[in-house]
């Protein structure tokens, strides 16, 4: 199992780990590997659901695109374009 080594460590929440570890039971070791654990769990997680909430409303909404709009293709060809002809402009 990797190691993980924390130099300079605030002493308060050293204290307040070691006070929740005696709550818990636990070793400070298995302490911090539970909040860790349970933290990253629930960021992961959280993120996922915003990545799904945005997705869902870009997928609700009602565009609509004109005929005579441009491709997508068209449209990433003019701006290589466009920024191959300001390189060479300024050189």
């Amino acid at each position: 199992m990797p190691l993980l080594q924390v130099r300079d460590f605030p002493e308060n929440y050293y204290h307040k780990l070691n006070e929740l570890s005696e709550r818990e039971n636990r070793s400070i070791t298995q302490q911090t590997i539970y909040m860790l654990k349970t933290m990253l769990d629930s960021y992961d997680l959280n993120l996922n659901t915003k990545r799904k909430a945005a997705l869902s409303s870009i997928h609700n909404l009602s565009l609509k695109i004109s005929s005579d709009a441009p491709s997508a293709t068209d449209l990433i060809r003019e701006d290589r374009d466009s920024d191959h002809n300001n390189l060479l402009e300024t050189k």
